[in-house]
């Protein structure tokens, strides 16, 4: 097990029973106490829990504002739109493909509602609300937790449901992206699915307007390696383009509408 994947395993036993003690994570994962005081310590500091003498808690996932989905729809509109324009094409009719949950992303759905036979997995409500319109189309919505602002599910199921597809093409968008960290998730849950996600794919798009590159959030879902291509907008700086064409990642720039 990875020090990535064990301190996925810790923030799973938390959730399944808040409260845990450092004797207790360790027994479960068979690893020493200190190793699991270290990765205690490192979670803290990404703001997943909260320690206490001798163990830990999640941090209560509510305190953390979700924002409308309505309003992040808003929010570099037009960037989405060229970020969706370019994406469209990379889908033929046919396809068995993977849309997340994101505003971004349901800016694609929109240019695909004439798209023919699509086999489209998505945890978002309303992508699978406008893509299921066309009667030719199989939507499969995986199951799980209704999330607080209603527009997508996470959880155990739909994790479970994930690892059982075979996805050809994946597309997702990010709170954040770094060269250091890849794709990063505020949220803890959505970023879990979308980890699972990936790994059920065979090529990832990653769609990123350019206000979102050099930020880290709270949790990471994809390396650098892990991306077929970075679609962004044109609005990135030179220092970016040549950092991502460095870093040997596919990019792709993205013109904005006059």
């Amino acid at each position: 097990m990875t020090q990535y994947e064990r301190r996925q395993s810790i923030v799973t036993l938390l959730r399944g029973k808040p409260g845990l003690r450092v004797t207790e994570i360790a027994a479960a994962l068979g690893v020493s106490e200190g190793t699991i005081r270290n990765d205690l310590t490192a979670l803290e500091e990404e703001g997943v829990l909260a320690r206490f003498h001798g163990g830990a808690v999640l941090v209560e996932r509510r305190a953390i504002a979700h924002t409308s989905f309505s309003d992040r729809h808003r929010e570099h509109a037009p960037e989405k739109e060229a970020l969706a324009r370019a994406a469209a094409p990379l889908i033929e009719d046919g396809d068995a493909i993977l849309l997340d949950a994101s505003s971004t992303v349901y800016y694609l759905a929109q240019t695909l509602t004439h798209r023919q036979r699509l086999r489209v997995v998505t945890n978002g409500l309303d992508v699978a609300r406008l893509l299921a319109q066309n009667p030719t189309n199989t939507v499969i919505l995986i199951g799980g937790i209704l999330n607080p602002d209603g527009s997508s599910v996470t959880g155990l199921l739909s994790e479970q449901m994930l690892q059982e597809l075979h996805i050809q093409k994946a597309f997702v968008s990010a709170s954040g992206f770094s060269l250091a960290s890849g794709l990063t998730e505020v949220h803890v849950e959505e970023a879990q699915l979308k980890r699972v996600a990936i790994r059920s794919a065979r090529r990832v798009y990653a769609l990123v307007d350019s206000s979102k590159l050099g930020r880290e959030d709270l949790t990471a879902f994809a390396r650098p390696e892990q991306i077929c291509c970075l679609l962004t907008d044109e609005r990135l700086t030179p220092e970016w383009k040549t950092a991502i064409e460095q870093a040997g990642i596919a990019l792709t720039i993205c013109v904005l509408e006059a």
